[in-house]
């Protein structure tokens, strides 16, 4: 295979190996939609990294923490549901991120790219950052794994336990960011979501336990990149919209297979 092919491989899956796990919280959680806002501040995070001359990657993180803990603070305010103040940042985020590009005098900028990925295009410089920010955040989130849990079970109770419920979904966000970061090149900011939640969707059916789930969300990643590029190979298709989309058909294949109800039925609980 050319040498492209092989970068745009390892890394789409490094990528797919951290947003399946990471993905299953998202799942369980509900936090579908917090995920898209986050990734669509993602824009704004590169149109300042470009503006004040910093890492595109750091000023993406370290915008959609800021983002991550306004929200924190916003929720606690009565007068807006949260699907309402998501609705209002995500889409305020994501034009904003389109006006700040406008302004970028002399600074020529792939907006597609950054929209809907380039992972034909990593380089070598690009997979250094994912798999360093992706064992990063393997590491955290294998710290955080036991307390997230009981949060995502019961989060009156974790806090009862003495699980620390603010610091632990701090952590959680940060995570979301650096993930967000680190996938922006596979399947670019308007996608970023679907690759935690699809596959992660999909595992769910055949898992009977928490780590199962995150195993079998990463594994189903992996194919969905390797099947995206090849479609993307083959019918000249666009990368990463292909990897969504092969992440799809793998979900919907999972979900129509006559064994799936027997797999559920022999689940053991969790």
């Amino acid at each position: 295979m050319d040498d492209f092919i092989v970068r745009a491989l390892l890394g789409g899956m490094a990528v797919a190996l951290v947003a399946g796990p990471l993905g299953s919280f998202v799942v369980w959680r509900r936090m579908a939609y917090f995920g898209d806002t986050l990734a669509h501040s993602a824009l704004l995070g590169v149109a300042l990294g470009f503006l004040i001359g910093l890492n595109v990657n750091l000023t993406v993180v370290i915008l959609c923490v800021t983002l991550a803990l306004v929200l924190m603070l916003l929720q606690r305010q009565r007068r807006l549901a949260t699907d309402t103040l998501l609705g209002i940042l995500a889409h305020s985020s994501l034009s904003l991120g389109l006006v700040a590009v406008a302004f970028l005098e002399g600074v020529r900028i792939d907006l597609m790219a950054y929209l809907f990925g380039d992972i034909l295009a990593v380089s070598h410089e690009d997979l250094i950052w994912i798999f360093l920010g992706g064992v990063l955040a393997l590491g955290m989130l294998a710290a955080l794994w036991r307390p997230l849990l009981a949060i995502t079970v019961h989060e009156d109770l974790a806090r009862v336990e003495g699980v620390r419920v603010t610091l632990v979904s701090m952590g959680f966000m940060l995570l979301m960011a650096l993930v967000i970061a680190v996938a922006m090149k596979v399947v670019g900011i308007l996608l970023i979501t679907s690759l935690m939640i699809i596959p992660a969707a999909a595992a769910r059916r055949l898992s009977s336990t928490p780590e199962r789930m995150a195993l079998f969300a990463a594994l189903i990643g992996c194919l969905a990149v390797a099947g995206g590029l090849w479609g993307s190979l083959t019918w000249d298709t666009p990368a990463g919209p292909s990897i969504v989309v092969a992440a799809a058909l793998l979900f919907a294949v999972i979900f129509s297979l006559p064994g799936a109800a027997l797999l559920r039925r022999l689940r053991t609980p969790s």
